[in-house]
């Protein structure tokens, strides 16, 4: 499979608050459904606000500059996803959030730490959001925003470094 980057360029980003579960039914049915997409035990799908929010963003197009459920690219994905669930705010694009992290050693990643990578040549072009099991959320320019494993070749060649925002 062969998915290029998001572009690095400048915008910036809003993002309303997303609603947060409160429906036990629905926590299990997401747990159930991560668990089994993440391969995972369903007792690893504990931050029900996070995969609700992947749930709500999973399949929406890719659209350069784009803040939307219309379309996003992987920066602004990764900046909407942290304020909604970390309440933490950073800047586009995929560069300049790195900038805004620490770097860890790949064996130290954890659910909603960040992956990049250089598609383009020798700079961060794109970004994604570790979830578990080396998986990873992101928006392709491809596929829109999916669930990709960092041990899927392509990912493996163009991956630069795992983060942790400041």
């Amino acid at each position: 499979m062969l998915l290029q980057s998001c572009k690095s360029g400048k915008h910036t980003t809003s993002s309303k608050k997303e609603k947060p579960i409160e429906n036990n039914s629905t926590a299990k049915k997401i747990q159930e459904k991560y668990a089994a997409l993440l391969m995972v035990d369903k007792s690893n799908i504990s931050n029900i606000p996070l995969y609700s929010f992947v749930d709500e963003w999973m399949g929406v197009p890719y659209k350069y500059g784009g803040k939307t459920k219309e379309g996003v690219d992987c920066s602004d994905f990764t900046v909407i996803l942290y304020k909604t669930i970390y309440n933490k705010l950073l800047e586009v694009p995929s560069s300049k959030i790195y900038s805004q992290c620490n770097p860890i050693d790949i064996k130290e990643i954890r659910e909603g730490d960040l992956v990049f990578f250089k598609i383009e040549g020798n700079k961060i072009s794109h970004v994604g959001v570790y979830l578990q099991n080396n998986k990873f959320i992101h928006a392709s320019t491809k596929k829109g925003v999916i669930i990709n494993d960092l041990n899927e070749e392509y990912y493996k060649k163009h991956f630069y470094k795992a983060a942790k925002p400041k």
